[in-house]
């Protein structure tokens, strides 16, 4: 969700003040110690304590102390290991106890002071590799005692307060052991006031997430934004509680990192009721979920396997969620999912998605296919895929080249079965020793049969959307042309679902060199008798723009020819045509979105064209034009309705985020505007059509002159008379002899085998001079096949064509034009004073 920068303040304030509270900053960070106290009060620990051996290894000695209740009552600094303490107990036998508040009160030493009637207490002892290095000494917080998920989490803190007390070997008993045991498990807390939505959250659940402190806005929606959409129902349970909802509850959701990673984790939390019995506040931790479940529940895992699967449409979604299925709750280091495909091996995803977190041998062909690629190369996945059987290989297991490093600490090969072949393999790979036990091997081989057929429709699903999406491309522009004076990008995206061939198009016309037309439109529904109508009004539309009629000509052809074809179906368009010199644009619009318009200032509007009907629907309808002028630097933006509409994105609010994330997007590169402007559309409902144009403004301004030919004996005199002293204002006597000649037989032609009004355009830009004869004749000009020594004509388009840079002929409106283009030559500046008897022009 967007980040808006508001809102940003401590739960503290806000449940003073509410929402009003909120200011511009960071969230002030989370005390260390008020994070620790947190976590510690869900695994039910009032109070933490470590005793390590001291005195000769008579007694224990107290070092460290943590937890809420540390300021309310204590532990004795030392007790004798002889003693009839927990904690003696517990060293000497090295066998945890779990004691109820009656147990405990057997014991004559080593409890609570002052002593706590409804306490339970922990004794964990500490030792590694046979050495016992101390005991730790939890007191709970409930009469009920420790539940079974706190006693697992309570000994993996255990363990990781053995690695503290390990790194210290050798030195003084380290006076912080408990805070960094407790970091090292990664647990996150967080308080909630469900009134603000704003939310309290420490730097180790930011990082859970994926979200660095600068980044977060203190708002719950942030955290939610990176949660999976499948999960949001149970976490917006917690998000906004019911007055029913005061207990204890626990779930388990899925986030996406930035770097794609998907991750499971677990989250448990209690509501805070007010004095009114509302919702206050919630309290909760969240880790990763090897962290509080060390014993997931299979079966639960597969019904959310095959869930997850049956929503997966592409080759794309089944890896992710074979990734979250396997990496996260397997401990798992890699996980690699290839397709078989003519006995070549296709990698469709590798997580994590680094280049140097795979072997060497990979990186070359990084992401597309596998080294060695065909299956003969590889021995390992050959024998699995031959057999169809899951391998599960120990630590220490030596492989080709191509596997090595893969799964140093154990690797699982899993064929992947569907309908009677192998569809392809999923390599999961552990780099510490990973023991496999039978109940893993079943979790592996349910998995594998699942994700197999998955995958094959999957595959299929890929090829109708390839399939569908080579049609509709080979229905649109291949490329833009190059543009005097600014530059166009376009962009299209089909629809997600199934063989959808959308009615989307797009066009740019180059109707002179200095004139440009740009199309955009929409033919109702998705199919392929849509495709073929935007196919056809495509092509009418450039027909119509090629000879020459205005913008509301174009668009009137087009309709009738629509509504001639007798469909059911109608379509939209908005057709612009821009004079790339001046900037005057003419815009008609019949029933399609409004062209978005970016200012060199960054500022956006919408332009406000007067619109018409759809075409097809009535052959008479008007469409009426509107003049817009560009200045240089301007984007024109025209989109279809998939871009800015959708069934939970209303047209408005669409329009408005275009035309926000086009006010932000740097114009310099019209590419990644583009880009930026399609934004996340993975699930998109429509296919998106987009058509960008920078206008720049010409750098070089072409300078003209006409002249309309009278039909008179001497015509074509007064048309050299005319050309010649054109070339002499412009300078360019140069090439008098080769335009003149030009315009002569250019000319001559025009007045000899047309009908009606001729007249001559002539054009200098840069170093080039165009001749432009029009005539009323639609037919182009026919160049002799032979001439002979005999013949009395016909030479005449041959020597024009010899003469001429370029040559050639276009339709317009009412004839044609027959153009020349003829090179300028550069001069070289004459020295200011040359010395006498010095050859201009020789060798140097």
């Amino acid at each position: 969700m967007p980040h808006d920068g508001r809102a940003r303040a401590g739960v503290s304030e806000l449940g003073a003040s509410g929402a009003g509270a909120a200011d511009t900053g960071s969230p002030p960070p989370v005390p260390e110690a008020a994070a620790s106290d947190r976590a510690l009060t869900f695994a039910g620990a009032a109070l933490t304590a470590v005793y390590v051996p001291g005195g000769g290894h008579e007694e224990l000695l107290l070092v460290e102390t943590a937890g809420c209740a540390a300021s309310q009552y204590g532990l004795p600094e030392r007790l004798p290991l002889s003693g009839g303490s927990p904690a003696a107990h517990a060293f000497r036998t090295d066998r945890p106890l779990w004691l109820t508040p009656a147990a405990l009160a057997s014991y004559p030493e080593g409890g609570p002071t002052p002593p706590r009637a409804e306490a339970p207490l922990a004794a964990l002892p500490l030792g590694a590799e046979g050495r016992r290095l101390g005991c730790l000494v939890v007191v709970g917080d409930s009469a009920d005692g420790f539940e079974a998920e706190q006693r697992r989490f309570l000994e993996r803190y255990a363990d990781a307060v053995v690695g503290m007390l390990q790194t210290g070997t050798g030195r003084p008993a380290p006076s912080s052991l408990l805070g960094p045991a407790l970091r090292s498990l990664r647990v996150g807390s967080f308080v909630l006031v469900p009134d603000t939505g704003l939310i309290e959250a420490d730097d180790t659940l930011l990082d859970l997430v994926g979200i660095t402190p600068d980044d977060f806005d203190g708002k719950a929606d942030t955290l939610l934004a990176h949660a999976l959409p499948e999960d949001m129902h149970a976490l917006m349970s917690v998000i906004e509680p019911s007055t029913q909802a005061f207990g204890r509850r626990e779930l388990e959701f899925r986030v996406r990192r930035p770097t794609g990673e998907m991750r499971w984790l677990s989250l448990s939390c209690r509501v805070v009721a007010s004095t009114d019995g509302a919702p206050e506040q919630v309290l909760g931790v969240v880790t990763a979920t090897s962290v509080l479940r060390k014993g997931p529940d299979d079966v639960s895992r597969i019904q959310w396997l095959t869930a997850a699967l049956d929503d997966a449409a592409t080759v794309r979604d089944v890896s992710r969620v074979v990734v979250t299925a396997l990496r996260e709750p397997l401990g798992a280091d890699r996980v690699a999912l290839a397709e078989v495909q003519d006995d070549r091996l296709m990698v469709t995803v590798l997580d994590p998605p680094k280049p140097d977190a795979w072997p060497e041998a990979w990186r070359s062909e990084w992401r597309s296919e596998w080294p060695d690629a065909p299956v003969s190369a590889l021995p390992t996945l050959q024998m699995a895929l031959r057999d169809g059987r899951t391998d599960l290989w120990p630590a220490g297991t030596a492989f080709e080249p191509a596997l090595g490093g893969v799964g140093a600490g154990g690797l699982a090969v899993l064929p992947l079965p569907a309908k009677g072949r192998v569809a392809g393999v999923c390599l999961v790979g552990w780099d510490e020793p990973h023991e496999f036990v039978p109940e893993e091997r079943s979790l592996l081989t349910a998995t594998a049969a699942l994700v197999g057929q998955a995958l094959k429709r999957a595959h299929a699903h890929d090829a109708e959307q390839e399939l569908a999406t080579m049609l509709q491309r080979s229905l649109l522009p291949r490329r833009l042309p190059e543009l005097a004076g600014g530059k166009a990008v376009a962009r299209y995206l089909p629809a997600r679902r199934g063989l959808q061939v959308g009615g989307d198009w797009y066009d740019v016309i180059a109707l002179s060199e200095d004139r440009v037309a740009l199309v955009i439109g929409d033919v109702q529904g998705h199919s392929a008798g849509a495709a073929t109508i935007m196919g056809q009004m495509r092509t009418a539309v450039r027909a119509y723009a090629v000879e020459g009629h205005p913008p509301d000509v174009v668009v009137s052809h087009a309709n009738r020819l629509l509504v001639g074809m007798e469909t059911d179906l109608f379509a939209t368009c908005c057709y612009v045509e821009l004079d790339m010199e001046q900037g005057n644009t003419l815009f008609v619009r019949a029933g399609h979105l409004s062209p978005m318009l970016r200012h060199p200032d960054g500022s956006t509007e919408e332009v406000q064209v007067e619109g018409g009907l759809p075409l097809g629907i009535l052959a008479e309808a008007d469409f009426p034009m509107t003049a817009v002028a560009l200045t240089p630097g301007t984007v024109l933006a025209l989109v279809t309705d998939g871009l800015v509409e959708a069934a939970d994105l209303p047209l408005d609010e669409g329009m408005q985020r275009t035309r926000s994330a086009l006010a932000a997007a740097d114009p310099a590169d019209p590419g990644r505007m583009a880009d930026e402007l399609l934004g996340d559309l993975d699930r998109r409902e429509d296919d998106v059509a987009l058509l960008l144009l920078r206008y720049d403004g010409m750098k070089t301004r072409p300078i003209r002159a006409g002249w309309v030919v009278w039909r008179l004996p001497d015509a074509v005199m007064h048309a050299r008379r005319f050309t010649a002293r054109t070339l002499r204002r412009w300078r360019i006597e140069d090439v008098a002899d080769e335009v003149l000649l030009v315009v002569s037989e250019l000319v001559t032609n025009a007045l000899v085998h047309t009908q009606g009004p001729v007249s001559v355009d002539l054009t200098l830009r840069g170093d080039r001079v165009r001749v432009c004869v029009i005539d009323s004749s639609p037919r182009a000009p026919a160049k002799p096949v032979i001439v002979d020594w005999e013949s009395t004509g016909g030479r005449g388009l041959l020597l024009v064509e010899a003469m001429s840079e370029a040559f050639g002929s276009m339709p317009v409106a009412g004839g044609k034009q027959v153009w020349s283009e003829i090179v300028v030559p550069r001069r070289e500046p004459a020295p200011a004073d040359p010395e006498p008897g010095t050859e201009r022009g020789g060798l140097p």
